[in-house]
């Protein structure tokens, strides 16, 4: 298998690196499909009908909690989020924060409004205790992957983004389940370079991450051609008051309990380290997991201690195997409770 599975209707000719690069990114632009663009355009009118349901504004207090210093400030109930916040403190810990600690116990998404007067921290990556943040960045990543997998493919591959479980950073690697149409596909090198420089070139976009709760007939709506998708849904939506947390990334809309980061610009160093075809019940096609390792813009390594990083996340990873018949798990997955 080469690298005419992805980007486009041409295998990649051979170019210098520069032109790679330019060429991945115009391909990967031109790539978008009409029903992540129609999602994205969904998401758009409920996240602009909700604000603008908000009606008489309310003012809530907000007490900071951290460096520079301590503060309080008077935003907007419903409408102001912890970014909102962020930029009043200045652009350092606006650019810097990747979640938010509200009341000192609930994490809470940068870009998700306030609901009500409360103390806040915003955690970033060089905390003394970041297994929060560093549980957020992981489910990030993997969110990221699905937006990758969706659009790095050739038009006759047809690609059905199934589920990622929850986080586990000690694991070596995030991941993403997603149904191909393709028998026994074991990607080459030149493949998982390809894909990894995708998602580099994706995040550089500086995009952020965006946050919306719907009810499940919207979230129904949204996801209408991923049988996968609909199946998930009423289980989750159960769980939660009926309610789906919904997130979105350019045009690219996932279901996660969340939170995420603030913008895929917090990704520095990724690679795509391996795709392993899994042993399931589900119908309509192969599940392929793709694995791979990320570190923070923030966090550098030398080329020796992220090449040990690289290889543990080649090994497959043993999170839950998703199931036609199973239960969600913390981001709304259909998963089994073992790995056969």
């Amino acid at each position: 298998m080469n690298t005419s599975l992805f980007l486009g209707k041409q295998a990649l000719p051979k170019f210098s690196k520069c032109n790679i690069t330019k060429t991945l990114h115009k391909r990967f632009f031109a790539n978008v499909s009409e029903e992540s663009k129609q999602q994205s355009e969904l998401f758009r009118f409920e996240s602009k009908r909700q604000r603008e349901a908000v009606g008489r504004i309310e003012k809530i207090e907000v007490k900071y909690e951290g460096p520079p210093e301590e503060s309080t400030l008077m935003m907007n109930k419903y409408l102001s989020t912890p970014y909102d916040c962020a930029k009043h403190l200045g652009e350092i810990v606006a650019n810097r924060s990747a979640v938010a600690l509200v009341n000192g116990e609930t994490l809470w998404h940068m870009h998700k409004p306030l609901e009500d007067s409360c103390s806040i921290q915003l955690l970033h990556y060089n905390i003394p205790q970041p297994a929060a943040v560093n549980k957020t960045y992981w489910r990030s990543c993997s969110f990221l992957l699905g937006a990758v997998i969706n659009n790095c493919f050739k038009d006759n591959v047809n690609v059905q983004l199934h589920s990622f479980p929850s986080p586990n950073v000690r694991s070596g690697s995030f991941i993403y389940d997603a149904q191909l149409s393709l028998d026994n596909w074991m990607p080459t090198e030149t493949e998982l370079r390809v894909l990894s420089a995708e998602m580099v070139k994706f995040c550089r976009q500086n995009n952020p991450i965006e946050c919306l709760n719907v009810d499940a007939d919207f979230a129904l709506l949204v996801f209408k051609n991923n049988p996968h998708k609909t199946q998930q849904i009423p289980s989750i939506a159960a769980s939660n008051k009926g309610r789906v947390t919904l997130f979105k990334v350019g045009h690219h809309i996932d279901i996660s309990r969340g939170p995420m980061i603030t913008n895929t610009s917090h990704l520095g160093r990724i690679t795509i380290a391996n795709v392993f075809k899994l042993n399931t019940d589900i119908p309509g096609g192969p599940i392929y997991r793709f694995q791979g390792v990320s570190l923070p813009y923030s966090i550098v390594l030398n080329h020796v201690a992220y090449s040990i990083l690289e290889n543990r996340a080649k090994k497959l990873n043993p999170a839950r195997i998703p199931g036609l018949h199973g239960v969600s798990d913390e981001d709304g997955s259909f998963v089994k409770h073992a790995v056969a």
